[in-house]
């Protein structure tokens, strides 16, 4: 007895031929995307977050003593920005507050994606943890 839906050697109707073939093409699409757009997002989540953890680390520096300027932390920041070609229009402040320095950065940099530019935002405020030495 032949069963109605199946064909010689147990292959489906011709209409339902190439089926697995698309859902292939259009999963590897979908993955590709996927890493493109991780390849294009990563390296400026990777660069901002160290760009960050240098902000802490350079305002924690300049507060203990032998103690530095603010002018010193501004220069510092803004060569760790130029390192991890962070855009060069970067606004940035550093004050002494309450006999503390605090950093603020603060940069907009715009991510390639297929058919949409994301605008990555970093805002951050670095504080020291310690006051600065009176000299």
């Amino acid at each position: 007895m032949k069963l109605p839906h199946m064909t010689r050697r147990g292959q489906g109707n011709r209409g339902e031929r190439g089926g697995s073939g698309l859902n292939l093409l259009v999963v590897l699409l979908v993955l590709g995307v996927a890493a493109y757009c991780a390849n294009q997002y990563a390296p400026v989540a990777y660069r901002a977050f160290l760009f960050r953890d240098f902000m802490d680390e350079t305002v924690n520096k300049a507060a203990y003593p032998p103690g530095q300027t603010t002018s010193w932390v501004e220069s510092q920041l803004r060569a760790s920005a130029k390192e991890n070609d962070l855009p060069s229009d970067m606004r940035l402040e550093v004050q002494n507050q309450s006999g503390k320095i605090v950093a603020h950065a603060q940069w907009t940099k715009p991510i390639r994606l297929p058919g949409y530019v994301y605008e990555y935002k970093f805002d951050h405020t670095a504080r020291s943890s310690g006051f600065i030495n009176p000299q």
